[in-house]
């Protein structure tokens, strides 16, 4: 064999090499979906490079987002058409638009996969039910209240519902899809997160309010509120950011169940608070402004917090509690999701 022949076969063999090492890596990428409730687009984040790396187009007024578990799509709610807007991941288009009973907000994925639940705002409400077989909306189920965001517990057992308006948590049995119980507060319910008893059933719910600068917590087998934190105050110096439409807006916990995060939009900082006993750990301050929605890495050592006032993206490092990145994305991003993208 030539020396020239020898260099042709091992690029060849290099190139094989490089091709079967990018599809492996192609099969499962963490990426964060960013809503922009102003224009018609949907940004896709690689948070290892904390760079934009994709763009759906084609949804104006898009609200809230998620991914197929198998990574295959990613589901929005579109606002300007009331449907659920069906994207293929890989090539980041719409593929199909399923019309929903009214004007949705967010929405979230069963943790099998087989449903996507859709928070209707439009009155009388409800949650509606989207078959991701047939693409079909199936159902909706009744609630107390138009509905802001809708939600699926860590066990997937239960969807969880907040209605502004009807100032309640409703609470849906997954298995037999009809409402299981709702839980009566004192304001309108905002973004909501849970954690987890040891066998993986839930414990709490945390659920921010109108006007409320901080968070209730509400015991899930009780089915009583037995908490409520305000933020800290800002320090000396600091200025509040007024514009927005509530104080604090949007919280997560970590994927160790360790730690609590809250935004407030109010102070613009990212709040932690140690799990189980709710004892706060510090902030962040964001150069970004609005901090409306958070989402965690799978991981849990990065934030995503959505500043709609600066239309970008503020990336914090939780341990350091430090804004570590500024992503720009789309006009008034809205909510946030992680998913793993085929």
């Amino acid at each position: 064999m030539t020396n020239q022949h020898a260099i042709r076969s091992y690029l060849t063999v290099l190139a094989g090499v490089v091709l079967c090492t990018g599809a492996l890596t192609a099969q499962g990428k963490v990426r964060i979906i960013q809503t922009n409730s102003a224009g018609d687009n949907v940004h896709v984040i690689d948070p290892v490079t904390n760079r934009v790396v994709g763009v759906i187009t084609g949804i104006e007024v898009s609200h809230g987002t998620g991914v197929a578990p198998d990574g295959s799509r990613i589901y929005v709610s579109d606002e300007s058409q009331s449907t659920l807007d069906v994207v293929d991941a890989k090539t980041l288009k719409v593929t199909h638009r399923v019309p929903l009973s009214g004007h949705p907000n967010n929405m979230a994925v069963g943790r099998d996969g087989r449903r996507v639940y859709v928070g209707i705002a439009q009155a009388p409400g409800g949650v509606d039910v989207i078959d991701t077989a047939s693409l079909q909306r199936v159902k909706t189920i009744p609630t107390k209240g138009a509905i802001h965001n809708a939600y699926v517990t860590p066990d997937g057992k239960y969807v969880v519902a907040g209605s502004i308006q009807g100032k309640s948590i409703n609470v849906i049995d997954a298995a037999t899809e009809e409402p299981a119980w709702v839980v009566d507060m004192d304001l309108g319910i905002r973004p909501m997160t849970f954690n987890s008893n040891p066998d993986g059933s839930t414990k709490w719910i945390f659920a921010q309010l109108s006007g409320f600068n901080g968070f209730a917590v509400v015991d899930f087998a009780t089915r009583k509120e037995i908490k409520r934190i305000q933020n800290p105050d800002l320090p000396p110096g600091k200025s509040i950011v007024t514009a927005g439409s509530d104080p604090s807006h949007g919280m997560a916990v970590t994927s160790d169940g360790n730690t609590l995060v809250v935004c407030s939009r109010l102070n613009n900082f990212l709040y932690t608070y140690s799990l189980p006993d709710l004892k706060l750990l510090g902030g962040a301050e964001l150069g970004g402004k609005g901090a409306g929605w958070v989402t965690l890495t799978p991981d849990g050592k990065t934030a995503y917090v959505a500043n709609p006032v600066t239309n970008d993206v503020s990336v914090v490092d939780i341990k350091a509690l430090k804004e570590v990145a500024r992503i720009p994305v789309g006009f008034v991003p809205k909510r946030n999701a992680t998913g793993m993208l085929q």
